[in-house]
């Protein structure tokens, strides 16, 4: 069961030699969830040997270039190659002007199906439900209606081990009873705890993406103990002045948020180009947060399958 994040573009609003603007996809279990799409996505996506048929769901935090203007060539190219499947995609609603201008010039109604899911930013809200998968908006503090994203697995029931089943030979039956945590009764009457039948269930894994914001000290509540946090870092604390004036986050305020919310794995993304080095901001972070990360493009981010009660997936 695969839970991996890979970094299409880690810049903000200017691109540069060496990073694209902010792109990423999350694999989960082979459903693929790509976040954001600013410009030259799509070739990301190529050399990093994706497949766009596969793409079923696209999140938009907001409509500023560098996330957005991605999309239009993303869309072009599943029409031409074929695609017939509907495309769902969720951002603000502000999105649906931009894809109407577009998908209007470009008649996709006879090819395939654009389905807007507008997220809304003022409170957390459910804006995704699969079969293992839930994803959630998160209210951000931008200059314009921003929302970051929550993914999390859903949880499972416990799993009877199968040497349990070849030393009682339990039914169907009660086989559905043990999973739901029943203990079992043998024909002499002993009892056979639960806890020797069945394994722990599978830790929820879970994702949250952080887009432009200023720092805003609520959102950490809205996504405790997630494994791993991609955070925006546009700024040095140097440059805190800009960042609040621009509605951005310094390394060091995205690492209180890693802080307050108990993040496994904090992830620095969206840098200004205005800086040579990103050093200084790792070295920031980590005073606040240990486990900080500076993202390159091309970057892979796993977290492995665990049972609860164990140590960290990573």
């Amino acid at each position: 069961m695969v839970f991996r994040l890979t970094i299409l573009g880690s810049s903000s609003a200017l691109p540069t030699a060496n990073r694209y603007p902010t792109a990423l996809l999350l694999n989960a279990n082979e459903r693929f969830f790509l976040i954001d799409c600013g410009e030259g996505t799509q070739m990301q996506l190529r050399k990093y040997k994706f497949n766009f048929s596969k793409i079923d769901h696209v999140f938009i935090s907001h409509i500023h270039g560098d996330h957005i203007f991605g999309l239009p060539g993303l869309l072009s190219t599943m029409q031409l190659l074929g695609r017939k499947k509907d495309l769902h995609i969720y951002g603000p609603a502000e999105l649906e002007e931009y894809l109407n201008l577009y998908s209007g010039k470009q008649d996709f109604s006879e090819i395939f199906k654009i389905i807007l899911h507008k997220t809304g930013h003022k409170r957390k809200n459910l804006i995704y439900s699969g079969k293992n998968m839930e994803v959630w908006s998160i209210p951000l503090k931008h200059r314009v209606p921003t929302t970051g994203f929550l993914f999390k697995e859903k949880s499972v029931g416990r799993n009877i081990r199968k040497e349990a089943i070849r030393k009682y030979e339990p039914g169907i039956e009660q086989i559905a009873r043990i999973i739901e945590g029943e203990d079992i009764k043998l024909e002499d009457g002993s009892i056979i705890a639960n806890e020797l039948l069945t394994l722990p269930p599978w830790k929820r894994r879970s994702y949250a993406y952080i887009s432009d914001t200023k720092y805003y000290p609520s959102i950490a509540g809205q996504i405790l103990d997630v494994d791993l946090l991609f955070h925006e870092s546009t700024f040095l604390s140097k440059d805190e002045k800009m960042a609040e004036k621009t509605f951005h986050s310094t390394a060091k305020q995205a690492a209180m948020t890693a802080q307050q919310a108990n993040a496994g794995k904090l992830l620095l993304g969206h840098f200004s180009s205005r800086y040579k080095s990103l050093n200084p901001m790792l070295n920031e972070a980590k005073e606040v947060f240990e486990n900080s990360h500076l993202v390159e493009d091309g970057d892979n981010f796993e977290i492995k399958r665990i049972r609860e009660g164990f140590e960290s997936g990573f």
